[in-house]
């Protein structure tokens, strides 16, 4: 298939990008280095510096013989997606291309409204072109499982079916963001199903929980083609940003008692579950959601198990537990459903202990890196 990554540059852009293309599709990547230029203007850093998308894509086109198209501007500028769509006219598209952190979305009012600006225009810009260039394209947005909350029964997938006076219905599950960038992707998902609706369009929603981890099997050994590994607490997801801290010498950085349970998967997983999905397209008028994570955890349990690792490797991790300044239930029921993407074919990779351990012995070759300082650089925001 012809494939549109949008956000292509990112963390999980650029691997889905060299997956897709290895297993055969024609890929497009496009961006326009917002996250590059967001992480830079908050101080916040890389493990390790990562070229830019020309020099990614020859770098992958060396290593493998794939050739990836590119793309560079802004997608809310409708005269750039017209002609990204024209000149690439794809059978689907990914979206990643939204500003991705919820605590920086809560930073002060400018960032506030870059996220609501950027990921609503976006999405909708991406909307308005499918139906007007390709009515028969497929759109997979990256949701997030942050857009449930913690309710107090059983997360559906993406739909609860009400029984109320006599009557039943179906509708989207309830939802109840703990941040703006979540209640951004609330909007999107609201958008979609509206257009779903109105013209017929064929939706994947992926309500994808935090990801983890580097090495794919693209970019095994191939420290060039790794993506971005950022640790800090605004950019940075929580057990890739554990495993530098243990790394530097840092005590773990728990916010309130530490009770907080999400869902998770390797980055792996989060590559084959967009391909499982691309691959498998909805019918037309169909709005699909997925909740995309293998296995739960709360903040504690991650904690606990990298100082288990960390000290298997004598360095002797502590753990701090922090004033949480976010608005969230710290103790909760969690009991999401997660069985749409084990039916198409995935194959979890769990956390295990090996697992824990090679992402150490990355994180290790690059320790002389570590600004520790940036541990705590949003805290006050978040």
């Amino acid at each position: 298939m012809k494939i549109l990554i949008l956000g292509g540059d990112g963390y999980l852009g650029w691997p889905t990008a060299m997956n897709l293309s290895n297993h055969g599709h024609e890929v497009m990547v496009v961006d326009n280095y917002l996250r590059r230029k967001l992480v830079q203007e908050c101080g916040a850093k890389e493990l390790f510096e990562v070229p830019d998308l020309n020099q990614r894509v020859d770098l992958w086109r060396d290593h493998s013989g794939h050739v990836l198209k590119i793309a560079i501007g802004d997608l809310l500028d409708w005269d750039f997606i017209e002609d990204v769509f024209k000149g690439f006219p794809p059978d689907a598209v990914i979206h990643y291309a939204e500003q991705p952190s919820g605590p920086y979305s809560m930073h002060g009012r400018r960032e506030a409204a870059l996220t609501l600006t950027n990921n609503l225009g976006v999405t909708f810009n991406v909307i308005q072109a499918v139906h007007e260039f390709v009515p028969e394209c497929h759109i997979v947005k990256l949701g997030t499982m942050g857009e449930y909350g913690t309710p107090n029964i059983d997360i559906e997938e993406g739909w609860i079916n009400i029984e109320h006076k006599g009557r039943s219905d179906r509708f989207l599950y309830p939802r109840q963001s703990g941040s703006l960038y979540h209640t951004t992707k609330i909007m999107d998902t609201d958008l979609l199903w509206y257009y779903t609706r109105l013209w017929n369009l064929r939706v994947t929603d992926l309500m994808q929980g935090p990801v983890y981890g580097l090495e794919t099997a693209e970019n095994q050994d191939r420290p060039e083609l790794y993506s971005f590994f950022n640790y800090d607490d605004l950019f940075g997801t929580v057990l890739n940003r554990f495993i530098v801290q243990a790394a530097a010498g840092y005590p773990l950085t728990v916010y309130g008692a530490g009770g907080q349970t999400r869902g998770y998967l390797n980055i792996r997983d989060t590559l084959t579950c967009v391909q499982l999905s691309v691959e498998n397209p909805p019918e037309n008028g169909e709005l699909r959601i997925y909740n995309q994570f293998t296995e739960t955890f709360s903040v504690n349990d991650l904690a606990n198990r990298v100082r288990k690792t960390g000290d298997s490797l004598g360095l002797s991790v502590k753990i701090d537990h922090l004033a949480n300044a976010r608005l969230e239930r710290e103790e909760h029921y969690y009991n999401p459903v997660h069985q749409g993407l084990v039916e198409l074919g995935l194959e979890p990779n769990l956390l295990t202990d090996q697992v824990l351990l090679d992402m150490f012995n990355v994180v290790l070759r690059y320790r002389d890196r570590i600004d520790s300082d940036t541990f705590l650089s949003g805290a006050s925001h978040q």
